[in-house]
């Protein structure tokens, strides 16, 4: 804000800033204009308008600079002709382009098409890593906004953010961009709270990589229940997939080490459906049956839940509204702030941890 003393003391017709001088007496304060914002922050008008309507080539120091002058001198943001956006492309990272991944997904997918259609919003898909060139491959799409679905890379978001383009995030969250997530907390404090009404005493999780958000606030959910309760958690009973394999063969294998413990667990809670399915097969090839030895609990809902050697109990989250969402935050103005939104969970009972007389058994 090097010159913004000069603009202070300019005269009346070259537009004096109204915050920053005194007006008279039943004077009603001239609007702040680009221009005044120009002289305040000591760069061009043409950069003040692009940093306002979040349009490529500046960085980002730089439009947070202009954000904050404009702030700071009560420039009306509902003067902004906001951009329409007619043209979304929906990214996803490449580890959850799966058959694994793909009963989640493509609802998600679905319902951000359904919003776009309603909202005349052409809608494009892209599978994309680290190595994968986003930002060559974005400029074939040439979209007016994004969104990210699923982990991605902290050094990948920042890439696709340079491109000056609203982004909301889908099973995400990071501090500074809008994102939508199901009640991951919530969901893993049910799940675990129902197994231990059960009864049930060595409750076990099988999680993925706790780097993954969702994944990690379905953990905390876990550990939440088990602390009101007051049952310890016992880390030999916190298993994760191994890095570098398939969720086919790593949640086979977690549930086989849990099994092969010296006590093993008489529950467990899967962060989500396609391990818990994988899960409930470890355990009847052990000779275990599902839920009399173990009762095992989902998340997600996807449709292959209630066709497994036992219906899945799981937590059920409207996938088609999180797309939905997501581009319901894309279309509010440039100007507004970062929102978090969550939305609510269910838990579903079924067969695979219902047992009438797993107490008498006892």
């Amino acid at each position: 804000m090097s010159d913004a003393q000069g603009v202070r003391s300019n005269d009346i017709g070259d537009n004096v800033n109204p915050v920053t001088s005194r007006p008279r007496a039943g004077d009603s304060p001239a609007p702040v204009t680009i221009r005044d914002l120009a002289k305040y922050a000591g760069v061009s008008a043409g950069t003040i308008s692009r940093a306002l309507k979040n349009e490529p080539g500046l960085t980002e120091s730089t439009r947070q600079m202009v954000l904050s002058a404009a702030h700071e001198l009560g420039y009306d943001f509902c003067k902004l002709r906001r951009k329409r956006i007619r043209r979304l492309t929906f990214l996803l990272h490449r580890q959850h382009n799966t058959a694994a991944s793909s009963p989640f997904y493509s609802p998600v997918l679905h319902g951000a098409e359904e919003a776009c259609r309603k909202q005349g919003i052409v809608l494009s898909f892209m599978a994309v890593g680290p190595a994968d060139g986003v930002t060559e491959q974005l400029r074939m799409h040439a979209p007016d906004a994004i969104v990210c679905a699923g982990f991605f890379e902290p050094e990948l978001l920042n890439a696709l953010r340079a491109s000056g383009k609203p982004l909301v995030l889908i099973d995400m969250k990071l501090r500074g961009y809008s994102s939508v997530n199901p009640d991951n907390h919530m969901g893993g404090y049910l799940a675990t709270r129902h197994l231990i009404s059960l009864g049930r005493e060595r409750i076990a999780m099988i999680s993925g990589s706790l780097g993954h958000y969702s994944i990690r606030e379905r953990n905390r959910g876990y550990r939440q229940a088990l602390y009101e309760a007051g049952m310890l958690a016992d880390p030999r009973l916190e298993t994760c997939l191994p890095d570098g394999v398939d969720l086919e063969t790593g949640a086979y294998e977690a549930m086989q080490a849990l099994l092969d413990q010296p006590h093993p667990p008489d529950a467990v809670f899967c962060y989500n459906d396609a391990a818990a399915l994988v899960a409930m097969r470890a355990c009847l090839a052990a000779g275990k049956t599902v839920p009399h030895d173990i009762s095992i609990v989902g998340f997600d809902d996807i449709p292959g839940a209630v066709l497994g050697h036992r219906p899945l109990t799981t937590l059920r989250i409207n996938k088609k509204e999180l797309g939905a969402l997501g581009v319901e935050l894309l279309l509010r103005g440039p100007q507004d702030p970062p929102l978090e939104q969550v939305a609510p969970v269910e838990l579903v009972v079924r067969a695979s941890t219902v047992c009438e007389d797993f107490r008498i058994r006892k």
